[in-house]
């Protein structure tokens, strides 16, 4: 099972969303097509679709937006329930509100996994176990967001910013 990796720029075939999320499936799963789409929040979206899971995505078939592209490939990637999950910046196009509820839904059923995130968002990364704070290359600390937020300035400094473009935003 190795390794199941979801990237920024995902693809999807001009298929069915059913045989887009079942891909990568051995047939020795931990969970179903629709399973995995609840867990990835896009079940609902895909109901609202004439056929539901029978929808042809692509060329003469339906085009779905980036943040459900998004998630269709996070459900794809829980189908193989592979030890390590990699997501790289896979979340990037999804609404926080969202984002949270998939996150949640990953660490309860990756409990015993890893699972690797990439992101640029703090909202994304604050509730993770341990975080990687890399800038420019360079590994500037390692630990909770408590942790860095604490002793690392350039990390305590990325939050206060992305808190004010958030405030920001919602003000608008």
């Amino acid at each position: 099972a190795g390794c199941a990796y979801v990237p920024q720029d995902n693809f999807l075939f001009s298929a069915t969303i059913e045989s887009n999320i079942a891909f990568a499936s051995d047939g020795d799963n931990a969970f179903t097509v629709e399973e995995s789409a609840i867990l990835a929040d896009i079940h609902s979206n895909i109901m609202d679709f004439g056929k539901g899971y029978q929808t042809v995505l692509g060329e003469r078939g339906v085009t779905v937006s980036g943040g459900q592209k998004q998630r269709i490939s996070i459900a794809r990637a829980l189908m193989k329930n592979a030890p390590i999950l990699i997501l790289d910046d896979s979340v990037s196009a999804i609404e926080t509100k969202t984002e949270k509820t998939i996150l949640e839904n990953l660490r309860k059923v990756r409990e015993d996994k890893t699972t690797i995130l990439i992101a640029h968002r703090v909202s994304t990364i604050e509730n993770m176990d341990k975080i990687i704070f890399i800038d420019d290359g360079k590994i500037l600390g390692i630990g909770t967001h408590t942790e860095l937020y604490s002793s690392c300035n350039e990390y305590k400094n990325m939050v206060e910013l992305q808190r004010l473009e958030d405030e920001r935003e919602v003000s608008q």
